[in-house]
């Protein structure tokens, strides 16, 4: 199946076409459809299965299609992302699939000034991709008005969870117009989402693809056991391997990512490290070092890791293992994309042994353990034990059953009285 099967613009594919885009993803290829038909969408897809795409060339495409509003350039989309990385990943996108198309956009979040996001939003745009902390102060101050909006979509609806954003989410929708197309993604589909999913959406299709509990066979995972005092001297040696060219590097605190950088930089080694304290300038400076590979390594937390997408991104390494299974899967998930090979390295010491132990149960699969190392710590990951069955309470009439057999069985083995013995000869 090509872009052109699912009924994509020529200006739309002469963009794709220009990016080496030529076949959909799957969950491009089962959303595109619908979203055109205008039907909203849930959709459970993890990081790096093309979900921007998926939701930014319908919009674009029917858009266009539209007259704009009578009174002038009115928002007519509103894309809600949890953090800057991601907003500004999802406005790369667009930048780059609307080459061809009479659109304009904005992207609006925290951390810098808000002149230069005003003077935008002034103008006029039909596409606003936006934080919801930014959005909100914006709207207060009387610069956004959401009464026009065609499509709302809520992107990395688990991570605006997580963030705690959800009366933020709240208090937006309600600004929103009762018509309107809205597409809902998330990587999982955990109780509290669908609870949100379910208030949001009206007769939604539901698209799932790739879980969460599954990482790509095109990447190589392993494991090295080492102290924690060694930690650092392992991943010192590991990253001496001249194959290691680009390697995004994950810590579970900010103060982690800022020292394993300090170090990596102290041994001569071009590091970065990103995260939510990091100024927003510090951050894009980062961000565009890396992916011009003028920075060897990016050291960052899961959070500011959202919307770090590097083309052929060769290894990713945790640094620390996360609490969380899921989120390992979402790490690796950085590397080995759009059909290429790439490696997941984990350092593991002693306390992380229950969080690989639930990584592998979630996989289904027991990573493989690197010995020949300089390092190597004797590390015990538990095996989870296997479910057992459910006893059933029994009924009144099992009850009657088991007392007849167990009445039975005592009468055929009643001992009998044993017969005097004899004198002995």
């Amino acid at each position: 199946m090509t872009f052109y099967d699912l009924k994509i613009s020529k200006p739309l594919l002469a963009a794709l076409d220009k990016m080496g885009y030529t076949e959909p993803t799957p969950i491009q290829q089962q959303a595109i459809p619908h979203i055109l038909e205008g039907r909203d969408i849930f959709g459970c897809a993890q990081t790096g299965t093309g979900k921007t795409a998926a939701f930014s060339l319908p919009i674009l495409q029917t858009l266009a299609a539209r007259q704009q509003h009578p009174s002038g350039r009115a928002i007519r989309s509103l894309i809600l992302a949890p953090t800057r990385e991601l907003a500004l990943q999802i406005s790369e996108n667009i930048n780059a699939y609307s080459a061809h198309l009479p659109i304009s956009f904005t992207t609006i979040f925290g951390g810098v000034s808000q002149h230069n996001q005003v003077k935008d939003l002034r103008r006029g745009v039909d596409i606003l991709i936006a934080t919801p902390g930014r959005l909100l102060d914006l709207m207060e101050q009387g610069f956004i008005k959401l009464n026009h909006v065609e499509f709302f979509v809520l992107d990395e609806a688990d991570r605006m969870l997580d963030m705690g954003f959800i009366n933020d989410i709240k208090r937006v929708i309600s600004k929103l117009p009762a018509k309107k197309q809205t597409l809902f993604f998330s990587a999982t589909a955990a109780p509290d989402i669908m609870k949100l999913a379910n208030s949001l959406l009206k007769d939604p299709i539901h698209i799932s693809v790739t879980p969460v509990s599954s990482t790509s066979e095109l990447i190589t995972q392993k494991v090295y056991f080492v102290a924690k005092e060694n930690k650092r001297a392992l991943l010192k040696f590991i990253l001496k391997d001249s194959k290691i060219d680009h390697v995004l590097v994950f810590t579970r605190t900010k103060r982690g990512a800022d020292r394993v950088a300090k170090d990596l930089n102290r041994d001569g080694i071009k590091a970065e490290a990103i995260h939510g304290d990091k100024s927003q300038g510090a951050r894009e400076r980062a961000l565009k070092g890396f992916k011009n590979k003028s920075i060897r390594v990016l050291v960052a937390t899961d959070i500011a890791s959202r919307g770090i997408d590097v083309d052929k991104l060769s290894h990713v390494i945790n640094y620390e293992i996360p609490e969380q299974a899921e989120t390992y899967v979402h790490r690796i998930g950085r590397t080995g994309r759009a059909g290429s090979s790439g490696v997941a390295i984990s350092l593991c010491m002693q306390d992380e042994a229950p969080y690989l132990k639930d990584i592998q149960k979630l996989i289904k699969q027991t990573i493989p353990v690197v010995t020949d190392h300089p390092y190597p710590e004797s590390v015990h990951v538990a095996v989870a034990a296997a479910p057992q069955p459910v006893k059933q309470l029994p009924s009144s009439s099992d009850k009657s059953k088991n007392r007849r057999k167990q009445q039975n069985f005592k009468r055929k083995n009643k001992k009998k009285k044993p017969k005097p013995a004899g004198n002995p000869q």
